[in-house]
C-alpha cells in the first residue's frame, strides 16, 4: 500500500475558522433525522454495517434509533494522514462473518462521503459479490448507504444524507492529535 498524491479534503488547506463544527447535540439531531429518512423511505435494515472508523459512532446511533441490534463493521484504510490517502481503499482484518446474511437488508454507514471512494468500494463489493470479506462466504443482500455528510466531490450518492458541505468537518470528541507514538497520555 503506497500513499498517493494528497487528496484535498480541506484538512490541510482549510485551516481557518471556516469549518463545519458538529456538536454532540447536532450529532444527535443528525442521527435522529437520518433514522427518520430511513423510516420514511419504507425500507428498514436487518443489519447495520459501520465503515470503521468514521462510521462506528454514527452506525451505533442509527442502530439505537432504528431498533436494529444486528451490527457489524468493515475495516478499510484510505486515509494515511491529514490530506493523505492511498490510491484506493484497502479492506483490513478482522473480517465480518456473513454466513447468516443471505437475503438481508443491509445499511452501510459512514461519517462522510468525502471523495466517496471508501463508500463506493464497499457498495460495489456488496453489489458485485454480495456481502463477503473473506473471499469464501458470500451473502446476497440488498444494501443502502447513509452518511452524516456528503461533499460535492464525492463519486457516490449515498441513499440517506443528513447534510451537504464542502468544508472540513470537526466531529465532536475527535481531534487530529495522535497518541500512537506517545508513551504517556496526560
Amino acid at each position: 500500500m503506497t500513499a498517493s498524491t494528497p487528496f484535498d479534503d480541506g484538512a490541510t488547506t482549510n485551516t481557518g475558522e471556516n469549518r463545519e463544527n458538529l456538536s454532540w447535540q447536532q450529532f444527535g439531531d443528525a442521527s435522529r433525522e437520518l433514522a427518520q429518512q430511513i423510516v420514511n423511505s419504507g425500507w428498514m435494515p436487518d443489519l447495520i454495517v459501520a465503515i470503521a472508523r468514521g462510521g462506528l459512532i454514527p452506525a451505533g446511533a442509527l442502530s439505537y434509533a432504528l431498533g436494529v441490534k444486528a451490527i457489524g463493521t468493515m475495516n478499510l484504510e484510505f486515509y494515511t494522514g491529514l490530506g493523505e490517502t492511498l490510491d484506493e481503499p484497502q479492506v483490513l482484518p478482522p473480517l465480518m462473518d456473513v454466513s447468516a446474511m443471505d437475503g438481508k437488508k443491509v445499511l452501510v454507514v459512514d461519517d462522510v462521503a468525502d471523495s466517496g471512494k471508501t463508500l463506493k468500494k464497499v457498495m460495489e463489493l456488496i453489489e458485485k459479490r454480495g456481502l463477503s470479506l473473506d473471499g469464501q462466504a458470500h451473502a446476497k443482500v440488498e444494501a443502502r448507504s447513509a452518511v452524516i455528510y456528503k461533499k460535492p466531490v464525492s463519486i457516490i450518492d449515498p441513499d440517506y444524507v443528513w447534510h451537504y458541505t464542502d468544508l472540513w468537518i470537526n466531529f465532536p470528541g475527535l481531534f487530529c492529535l495522535s497518541f500512537r507514538h506517545s508513551s504517556r497520555l496526560s
